[in-house]
């Protein structure tokens, strides 16, 4: 994002003065609402919309809509805005984290457990606030898809907006192979199972987001795979046929499998036992569900790629607990 007049950018602004803002082409493509509420951090959506339907907001000196989509070389009239001061002040931390793949187009990092991958719902800031904040001269960053704040493993990032919505159209389409490995607790004995359970969302009344099972919920499906059993645990690859939020989680739940150290929907009086055991005994402390390997087109390349993120230890280490495992 090319600024004109050495203006710095609408988040980090503090004079109230107009700037005007040439779009890259990485940028084009997108709404001049939804890039306003990207770029004016901390300014109210309704705000937003009143600045653009009062005119104040112009590109090319014209006026727009919200509908407008920005091309590349456009130049955009932002009008003075005050940020609420909280804003400023909940900044997030520059990290990157394990890296697994990285081009121009793409970023694909190892997301560790118990971050969130954006902020919201009690959290200020997650891993996309994070890595923005760590690359001030990246021009795009966003995310391709979502996991869990308790879930580990394989995260894709675009670089560009043709990478976005390049990907985002392979996963609508189901062009994209996504796999996780979950640890549960029961007998499990299929070497395949196919779960298709209707899953419908709902908010409790302290904002939690849940998940169940119910007639007339969205389709969804999973392919699980056993890799290894013992007397009561058993390792398992799930394939995401659909891509439902907690999919895995209630779909294993449902069918009498809890993911271990699940805290949503798992066995809760066995996830205590194991925060406290030793490692020797078998000590567990996150849930263990990891998005493992991912294979998909090259936004760019159209070549195939697969990509995978081992085992974290803390996980490995819970399976050498277990010991043999059973034929």
């Amino acid at each position: 994002m090319a600024l004109q007049n050495d203006v710095v950018p609408p988040s980090s602004q503090p004079a109230l003065q107009a700037q005007f803002v040439t779009i890259s082409e990485e940028e084009a493509g997108q709404r001049i609402d939804n890039y306003l509420l990207r770029v004016c951090k901390g300014v109210p959506k309704s705000h937003i919309y009143r600045i653009l339907r009062s005119g104040e907001v112009r590109v090319n000196k014209g006026r727009i809509d919200q509908m407008y989509r920005l091309d590349a070389g456009d130049v955009v009239r932002i009008p003075p805005i005050r940020l609420a001061e909280k804003a400023s002040s909940q900044a997030a931390p520059g990290a990157e984290f394990a890296i697994v793949f990285e081009d121009a187009h793409l970023l694909v990092i190892d997301k560790p457990a118990g971050i969130a991958v954006h902020g919201g719902s009690g959290v200020s800031y997650g891993v996309i606030e994070q890595l923005r904040a760590a690359r001030p001269d990246a021009k795009f960053l966003e995310l391709v898809h979502r996991l869990d704040r308790e879930t580990s493993g394989l995260l894709l990032i675009a670089k560009k907006r043709s990478a976005l919505t390049n990907l985002h159209t392979q996963m609508r389409d189901g062009l994209t192979d996504k796999r996780y490995l979950t640890a549960v607790f029961g007998d499990w004995t299929n070497k395949r199972q196919h779960v298709k359970l209707p899953l419908h969302k709902f908010t409790t009344p302290d904002g939690e987001r849940r998940v169940v099972v119910q007639a007339g919920g969205q389709e969804a499906h999973t392919v699980f795979n056993l890799k290894r059993k013992w007397q009561d645990f058993a390792l398992l690859e799930a394939e995401l046929k659909t891509g439902r939020t907690h999919q895995i989680r209630v779909h294993l739940a449902s069918s009498g499998f809890p993911i271990l150290g699940d805290e949503k929907y798992g066995d809760f009086a066995l996830n205590k036992r194991l925060q406290k055991a030793d490692a020797e005994r078998g000590a567990l402390r996150r849930m263990f569900l990891h998005a493992w390997q991912i294979t998909f087109t090259h936004p760019d390349t159209g070549k195939p790629l697969s990509l995978r993120a081992p085992l974290p230890a803390e996980c490995e280490r819970f399976l050498v607990s277990l010991g043999q495992a059973l034929a």
